[in-house]
């Protein structure tokens, strides 16, 4: 007879055991009201500003919570992780300050400024080992390493210790909060954070509705809502680098599948223009996954009119290397920015022609190179266009036809686009 395995909860004092736990650790962050969210949406909006924390991300609280949680003879034997961005500070930090030794597995690609900011917190306390192309290459190095010499393997989510330590930010932000709160948007990867924080939502707010909100490249979470099993994705958009995984936690998946109101994607590219629009108006800096609750606003535009919304600013790790990417993933997903192959005739004055008699006077090339030679008569350019408002895109295409220059518009085609630009 098969013996039925009981599905973890996180009890209300497990996690304020954490926040005791976690006290002299962890900063308390700040819940602040937000003018140019709230005037936009017309709703009282408050962000949770886990990019506030040391490691500048909320992931020092299950990373400190679990370790400390070890017995004397794991932690002598020493603990291992894998992770290319904020999991690993978070132990790598907690490493330092419980003076235990950690070897922490990261993608070999994982940029520079990362792996130092790793080894800054972690100072003589961590070993870092680049093993494999991707995440999943480092975290099977990571288990072979916990397996064979007998390391304690502290998981990024799947984890009670972990979502335990996490669900102190739900404990911050009722503590925190003057009124009664209608929703919580929270970020989603694999599910830690969520689970925690609606864990604590529904004991002592349960009237709130809690929203977990996942890049639109990577809807693990949203996946297995739909197919009612915990799926791994074959695919994933990485950018969103905080938030994409290919599979969620199995005990995480049944925490959220309980406790959350809904579970919703947002475009990347959204996210981009969010990372942009924070910065320029509010000063803040957020990685992509910090920027997701606030992209998802717009979906929940006509139901949080009025109301107390909370959303969680995850991390603030971003690399200023990305931010060429970010702009032109912004500028796609509004329409601003487009891709086209052009036939310039092989004569003098076409490019001019072009530029002064096709281009719009707002219009600016970004992007110009020549595919190949080929004939005299025409020599195909990859161009890319920078428009000022959606509405100028059909006249400029307009004005490529009718005067031969117009080859191929690529934005609407993926596989093309991604091999020419």
């Amino acid at each position: 007879m098969e013996i039925e395995t009981k599905t973890y909860y996180p009890k209300l004092i497990d996690i304020q055991n954490a926040a005791t736990t976690l006290k002299k650790v962890v900063a308390v962050t700040p819940l602040l009201s937000n003018y140019t969210y709230s005037n936009q949406y017309d709703a009282n909006v408050f962000l949770k500003r886990e990019d506030l924390q040391q490691v500048r991300s909320y992931k020092i609280r299950g990373a400190y919570n679990k370790i400390s949680s070890l017995s004397k003879e794991e932690l002598s034997n020493g603990i291992v992780c894998a992770s290319a961005g904020n999991h690993a500070q978070g132990v790598a930090l907690a490493c330092s300050k419980m003076k235990i030794f950690g070897t922490i597995f990261m993608p070999t690609p994982t940029p520079k400024q990362k792996v130092e900011q790793v080894r800054m917190f972690g100072g003589e306390y961590v070993d870092i080992q680049l093993s494999g192309d991707t995440f999943d290459d480092a975290y099977n190095a990571a288990r072979y390493v916990s397996d064979s010499l007998g390391k304690t393997f502290v998981h990024p989510f799947n984890d009670e210790k972990i979502i335990e330590g996490q669900g102190t930010v739900g404990l911050e932000i009722i503590e925190q909060s003057e009124k009664p709160i209608d929703y919580v948007f929270v970020p989603v990867g694999g599910g830690g954070l969520a689970s925690g924080l609606s864990s604590v939502f529904k004991i002592l707010s349960p009237e709130t509705k809690v929203i977990g909100v996942e890049p639109e490249g990577a809807p693990s979470m949203k996946t297995a809502f739909e197919k009612g099993e915990n799926l791994k994705l074959n695919n994933i958009d990485k950018f969103v680098d905080g938030a994409a995984v290919q599979q969620v936690g199995d005990i995480t998946y049944k925490i959220c599948k309980e406790n959350l109101a809904e579970m919703i994607t947002v475009p990347e590219g959204k996210v981009c223009q969010t990372i942009l629009d924070m910065y320029n108006k509010d000063a803040i800096v957020v990685e992509p996954a910090g920027a997701l609750t606030l992209a998802a606003l717009e979906l929940y535009r006509d139901k949080i009119k009025g109301k107390n919304v909370v959303c969680v600013v995850s991390g603030s790790n971003n690399d200023i290397t990305r931010t060429a990417e970010i702009k032109e993933r912004a500028l796609l997903f509004n329409g601003l920015k487009h891709y086209f192959i052009i036939r310039f005739p092989q004569r003098a004055g076409a490019l001019k022609e072009f530029v002064m008699d096709v281009l719009g006077k707002n219009d600016d090339i970004t992007f110009f190179e020549y595919s190949k030679k080929t004939s005299r008569e025409n020599g195909p350019a990859v161009v890319g266009v920078e428009i000022e408002k959606v509405e100028d895109l059909q006249p400029l295409i307009d004005r490529m036809k009718e005067r031969n220059f117009y080859g191929e518009y690529l934005n609407n085609k993926p596989n093309l686009f991604e091999f020419l630009v």
